[in-house]
């Protein structure tokens, strides 16, 4: 994480609060740019011209009251739903306008990990891991896979459980597994939805601290989806406040708790 990096004050629109931009985010190029982004299932608008720009090596939360669209976001940027209109640049290709193939391409360098960590009951934990390898048709050796799979298992503190069951782990093993999963692949973003719900105080503490290690070894860039402001403050470099459809603010942790802004602050109480 880079939380002494310089910020830029930039003026929000009327009725919003001032946002804050990293300058790493301004001046390299980043790994994704969402602009003017669209969604609605019905009647019912969930995006609303949402725009956003996560830097190379950065981690951004995504904040919002339940059911306001973070999860539509993140599905959105892996091609797991269609916008209605906008731009989701992802390693400068824009998603919406991408073919099947094209997609899976992108998702061989995008590393999602779900809620319920949707691992697959019948396979060992090794099998779990090997799985994206054999799905994406790489050409490497057993041996090369192998020594994949230890190398996450041993990075997420699990080199002992390669033949085990999910079953058997506890729900923060089982978390640390599917993240292992995500790694495999040596993603250049990671998305994480919700990654310590379910979890106990002390587990979810070990997670955050997990995906603040695995930034840092693997230079990953990052959205972050969580209602844990454990998770939060821990993870963020920076968060994007989603509020009516729109990105509300973004800013450092730090910098939105000190807000007087009756939407930002009610987060931060």
């Amino acid at each position: 994480m880079t939380p002494d990096a310089p910020y830029e004050i930039r003026s929000a629109p009327a009725g919003q609060a001032e946002q804050q931009t990293p300058a790493h985010v301004q001046q390299g190029q980043p790994a994704i740019i969402i602009e003017g982004l669209c969604k609605k299932f019905g009647t019912h608008i969930v995006l609303d011209h949402f725009n956003l720009t996560v830097g190379k090596e950065e981690n951004v939360v995504i904040l919002g009251r339940s059911g306001v669209g973070k999860s539509v976001l993140i599905k959105c940027i892996v091609g797991l739903l269609r916008p209605d209109s906008g731009r989701i640049l992802v390693f400068g290709k824009n998603i919406p306008d991408l073919d099947h193939e094209e997609i899976d391409r992108v998702r061989a360098k995008v590393g999602f990990l779900f809620q319920s960590n949707a691992l697959y009951d019948s396979m060992t934990v090794r099998a779990n891991l090997e799985f994206p390898l054999r799905r994406h048709w790489i050409a490497i050796d057993q041996k090369e896979i192998d020594e994949m799979v230890q190398e996450v298992l041993d990075n997420v503190g699990l080199g002992h459980t390669a033949d085990m069951m999910p079953e058997e782990l506890s729900g923060g093993m089982r978390k640390r597994i599917a993240l292992a999963r995500t790694l495999i692949l040596k993603p250049e973003i990671i998305l994480y939805d919700e990654p310590t719900t379910g979890l106990d105080p002390v587990t979810g503490r070990e997670i955050s601290r997990l995906i603040v290690e695995m930034q840092k070894k693997y230079h990953t860039a990052s959205m972050i989806i969580s209602h844990d402001m454990g998770c939060v403050k821990t993870t963020a470099d920076r968060v994007a406040l989603l509020i009516d459809g729109k990105c509300y603010t973004e800013g450092t942790y730090d910098a939105l708790k000190r807000s007087n802004d009756k939407n930002i602050a009610q987060f931060f109480e």
